[in-house]
């Protein structure tokens, strides 16, 4: 199975910028397609981004469409998520996931076998 680390996380004001990263042990990540979720206080985890095991598509939820980017490095074993333009609303702690179905990209929580620990983004105004 595969291991994942997150790291990057902090406190920024809005409007500035954090990358995140989550780095893979035990397997190669290029055997996943990969994830970030995060859960921010008082509420349920949410999707954020997917893509796919190659790095060719990508996926994201509309509230951060145009501000993040989600990216992987195979060679290196890390999945990025890039966030740009930060908003209080993005406070929360960020989860990578690893699935390793057939499927292309994944946005569901259940459908993901292995989670990081989670980094905290606190954004403020």
């Amino acid at each position: 199975q595969v291991q994942l680390v997150e790291s990057g996380g902090g406190l920024v004001q809005a409007g500035g910028s954090l990358r995140l990263s989550c780095a893979a042990s035990g397997r190669p990540l290029s055997n996943y397609v990969m994830g970030w979720f995060r859960q921010a206080p008082g509420k349920e985890r949410e999707f954020v981004a997917t893509i796919s095991r190659p790095g060719t598509t990508t996926y994201y939820v509309d509230s951060v469409k145009g501000r993040f980017t989600i990216s992987r490095d195979n060679a290196k074993n890390t999945v990025y998520l890039q966030m740009n333009s930060l908003e209080r609303e993005d406070t929360a702690v960020y989860y990578c996931a690893a699935d390793d179905s057939l499927r292309t990209l994944v946005t569901a929580q259940r459908a993901y076998d292995y989670w990081g620990q989670g980094t905290q983004v606190t954004v403020s105004s």
